[in-house]
């Protein structure tokens, strides 16, 4: 039984250093030893009651001494275990491609900040900075989870910053009022007229679209709700059914008169569609908010392929877009456009930035400012326009 300076009991497995820190110590049922300093008691017993928990319960336990490498490996496939399929993509590429050369085989406990940062510069000349960005969000995001277990006391990436540009925000694509009148005159002759006006009158990412199904949509109400994704893992070659992006993509967005017909010239014609053997599967995902597991019936998805029956891959509508643009004469775009183009509209209608945080499920007013909240020639033309006649008034 340790004790304190004071010579008080501190508890089993727990005593008082002459520095006034606290030594845990723990020796799990396999008989290794795991021992960690806590600036206070409280901090050591909560951990040291942890630890015996998960060792009393077959939790996998993480000791301290162990790499990184064995600490990303965990933490990806049992801490996270909810990410969004793209953005855990994102994280084990970073890191198999920048991170786990350099500081892989590094102690979890010796990572400092120059180590973080020699990884952002080894990065600099290379890459892109919305890559940069991404890596330093997954070193950010894995030793952040392991300060918040216990495995480190100081986080490594505190004070590091990366220098290069993301992306500026005239390089944010979007279609200007000619270009989307000239794309819409083409594409309504297509059999995805009614996706890509919808996104343009929701703003839905490509996944949500997907994944739209039926029961989502309240006509009374006139509400179109986002509680899943869909997407086609190449890879694997099967269909993948997961939650909206973060927590804030959770969102039930009013309907537009345009977007409330679209969906009802779609019910209309859904009797006449191909539908495909794959569409009488059932896929089974965890619910962000709740934890629990929840179900996607494809028999159910508003829109799909006309020629194959199933669901549209996002990649066959990029390649269909690519036709579209090139028939209407203008510069080639991708799915995503539409959703930017969207965000661009609203804005210029007048909307406010954290009306449209909410319809574009951003998780904060800082992406939706520094995306969307720019100016155009049309919105321009218009400010001056408001401005001349308020002082002739």
């Amino acid at each position: 039984m340790g004790k304190n300076l004071k010579g008080k009991e501190c508890g089993k497995g727990i005593c008082q250093r002459k520095d006034g820190s606290y030594y845990a110590r723990f020796v799990d049922k396999r008989g290794k030893r795991h021992e960690k300093y806590f600036p206070t008691l409280p901090e050591a017993r909560n951990w040291l009651e942890d630890a015996r928990y998960n060792d009393k319960h077959g939790n996998t336990f993480i000791p301290s001494g162990k790499t990184v490498d064995q600490w990303f490996e965990y933490w990806v496939n049992h801490v996270v275990v909810d990410l969004a399929p793209n953005t855990r993509r994102n994280y084990q590429e970073r890191y198999a491609h920048n991170i786990q050369p350099l500081i892989g085989d590094m102690l979890l406990s010796d990572v400092k900040p120059m180590h973080c940062k020699m990884v952002l510069n080894q990065m600099d000349a290379i890459y892109a900075g919305s890559t940069i960005r991404q890596a330093y969000i997954t070193m950010g995001t894995m030793f952040k989870s392991a300060v918040m277990n216990g495995l480190l006391e100081k986080h490594p990436m505190d004070g590091v910053r990366y220098t290069k540009p993301v992306r500026a925000v005239s390089d944010i694509k979007f279609l200007t009022l000619e270009e989307q009148r000239k794309f819409l005159a083409v594409a309504l002759n297509s059999h995805n007229y009614y996706q890509y006006a919808l996104l343009l009158e929701t703003g839905l990412r490509t996944g949500e679209l997907i994944g739209l199904t039926w029961d989502a949509i309240d006509w009374e109400k006139r509400t179109l709700t986002v509680n899943k994704t869909l997407e086609y893992r190449h890879s694997q070659k099967v269909w993948r059914a997961g939650p909206p992006k973060t927590q804030h993509s959770y969102r039930t967005i009013p309907l537009t008169n345009r977007a409330y017909h679209i969906l009802q010239e779609v019910w209309q014609q859904r009797e006449q569609q191909k539908h495909a053997k794959i569409l009488s599967q059932t896929l089974e995902y965890i619910d962000r908010r709740t934890g629990k597991q929840s179900v996607l019936a494809m028999r159910d998805l508003v829109f799909i392929n006309w020629r194959t029956g199933e669901p549209a891959k996002n990649s066959s509508y990029d390649t269909h877009l690519y036709k579209l643009c090139d028939r209407a004469g203008i510069k080639r775009f991708c799915m995503h456009v539409l959703r930017h183009t969207y965000a661009t509209r609203a804005i210029e209608s007048g909307m406010q930035p954290k009306v449209l945080q909410k319809l574009l499920g951003h998780a904060s007013i800082k992406t939706t400012m520094d995306r969307y909240v720019h100016v155009t020639d049309d919105s321009m033309l218009k400010a001056v326009q408001q401005f001349e006649n308020s002082q002739s008034a």
